[in-house]
């Protein structure tokens, strides 16, 4: 794709320490403080270099490439070594909460492994798909932070799900195509400015219709635009493209060894990944509208061959549903 550049390492570098900062002065100055509080940052981090300087000129495939699948295995180590001293570091040490989490970093990795080196797309690729989501998704995880308390569950279920993914598909599965970089530049912005536009006329519309959305814009949700647009992409758009797109898509693009397919497969998988959102099941409405969405959010992807663009439309979206609109 002409007109696209992918970010350097040191400029993630520079990001990535420009955001534990800022993060560190929030912390500090709404009043926590401490040992816990500084191992809890550190393992945060950590996780946090991991997602960006990966993606940056495609270190992570690099890596995995250098590493090799077999060495790779004790790639997967390493976010339970973090999460132990996290442990130990926040004195929140039992053997249940290391059990979970060694079940939940391994069981992925070792069902990628008894696949073998095959073509991507087999079964076992799939359970080890659905190994890392349904945790998260039903919030199995949360537990497993209990320092400093329900503020960090979330992000730290998040960063520690696309940790394990990485591990398991970069560096031991060693999938390729996942596009898992940064890109950056002209095209690249036409494209998500081209998908978000589109999905915008028709979303808006349908989601009125349906009466799930209504026009209300509120001033307290401007005040805290920055801080909940970097959320919301860090910890929402960029795991659920990844997952999405670069795995799922992905893979499902080989078994049916059809981009098309594939693409329409993953988008209907991903609105019904919706349809118990907002506490009702079934939610009809929401799995309609995030089955279109993700139509959209694929296309992007399978544009630039990035799930950064992708998850900058994603969090486009929900950044503007979240300043603009309230759900009914």
């Amino acid at each position: 794709m002409s007109g696209v550049r992918q970010l350097s390492v040191w400029a993630a570098l520079g990001l990535w320490a420009a955001g534990v900062t800022a993060a560190a002065f929030y912390v500090v100055g709404h009043g926590y403080g401490g040992h816990g509080l500084a191992v809890t940052l550190g393992m945060l981090a950590f996780f946090l270099a991991a997602q960006l300087l990966l993606a940056a000129g495609n270190l992570g495939e690099r890596l995995a490439r250098r590493v090799g699948s077999r060495r790779s295995v004790l790639v997967a180590v390493v976010p339970f070594l973090a999460y132990l001293i996290y442990l130990l570091g926040t004195n929140s040490f039992t053997w249940w909460r290391v059990v979970i989490a060694a079940t939940y970093l391994l069981t992925p990795v070792l069902l990628v492994l008894s696949g073998g080196v095959g073509k991507p797309g087999a079964w076992q690729d799939y359970l080890a798909m659905l190994a890392i989501f349904l945790p998260f998704k039903l919030r199995w995880l949360n537990g497993l932070w209990p320092y400093p308390g329900a503020r960090i569950e979330y992000a730290g279920a998040v960063l520690l799900a696309i940790n394990v993914a990485l591990a398991t598909f970069l560096f031991v599965r060693q999938l390729d195509g996942m596009g898992y970089n940064i890109v950056w530049g002209r095209d690249a912005a036409l494209s998500v400015a081209i998908h978000f536009s589109l999905l915008a006329v028709i979303v808006i519309p349908l989601g009125t219709a349906l009466h799930f959305i209504r026009f209300d814009p509120t001033v307290a949700h401007w005040k805290s635009l920055p801080g909940d647009a970097i959320e919301i992409f860090l910890l929402t758009a960029w795991p659920e493209e990844l997952l999405f797109r670069g795995l799922l898509q992905n893979s499902l693009s080989r078994t049916l060894s059809s981009g098309t397919g594939g693409w329409i497969t993953a988008s209907v998988i991903f609105g019904l990944a919706h349809i118990a959102n907002n506490g009702v099941f079934p939610n009809w409405r929401y799995a309609l509208l995030a089955t279109v969405a993700g139509i959209f959010y694929g296309r992007t992807w399978r544009k630039t061959g990035s799930i950064f663009p992708a998850a900058i439309v994603h969090a486009l979206v929900d950044t503007t549903w979240h300043l603009l609109f309230r759900t009914l």
